[in-house]
């Protein structure tokens, strides 16, 4: 296309990695990121204040918190319970995860907006019942180092002798496993449309038209 550039969206099609089984129900975006972190320009250095106010008290000392935990440091799966990433609809709670090394989190439920900012960063958000979440976060407590491989398309989680079925919310499992949960990215590799459909719109001003180029 011409004007566009090429931008190469991963497909997301399977996650492998040990866990950190983070407890708890309708834990918040306040409580993933204090208010008072994200006065910043970019998302960059978000993960060491990732569940701040859960982990340091109020000298900074550690409160114990799997976060905290050297066995978990290498985690890149979150085991949660239910309606996680609750509250406010703060974009920074899956960055600062993210950042943190998150690559999936596998819960009873999560908070719709939150599972949709999740999406927007290739983070597959799967859901399983409370008793099979359970079973799997004692698990992951009793193996640290434990592998879990989670298969987005089939909505399987495999762990130890155990594969279990889950749950991938269907517009979610398709833009992972087609590679088109990146919304900005396919924006902009079609900017030459975006500018035309613009040109068209009798409500948009010519100095708000974006390049294409």
């Amino acid at each position: 296309m011409s004007g566009a550039e090429e931008v190469e969206i991963p497909e997301v099609n399977y996650v492998s990695g040990s866990a950190v089984p983070i407890r708890g129900n309708d834990i918040d975006t306040d409580q993933i990121i204090p208010a008072r972190f994200m006065k910043v320009v970019t998302f960059d250095g978000l993960g060491e204040f990732a569940f701040f106010d859960l982990r340091f008290d109020d000298d900074d000392n550690q409160k114990e918190h799997p976060f905290n935990e050297e066995r978990f440091q290498d985690s890149s799966v979150m085991v949660v319970n239910s309606n996680f990433g609750c509250g406010s609809s703060r974009e920074h709670a899956p960055q600062a995860l993210m950042r943190w090394g998150i690559d999936a989190i596998i819960g009873e439920s999560f908070a719709e907006i939150f599972a949709g900012n999740c999406l927007a960063l290739g983070i597959p958000t799967v859901t399983a019942d409370s008793e099979t979440i359970q079973a799997l976060q004692d698990w992951v407590d009793a193996n640290p180092d434990g592998e879990i491989d989670i298969d987005v398309e089939a909505e399987q989680v495999t762990y130890g002798d155990e594969t279990i079925d889950v749950t991938v919310d269907d517009a979610q499992r398709k833009a992972l496993v087609e590679g088109v949960w990146d919304t900005t990215a396919l924006m902009k590799s079609n900017a030459g449309e975006v500018r035309k459909k613009a040109q068209e719109l009798p409500y948009v001003e010519d100095a708000a038209i974006p390049d294409a180029e």
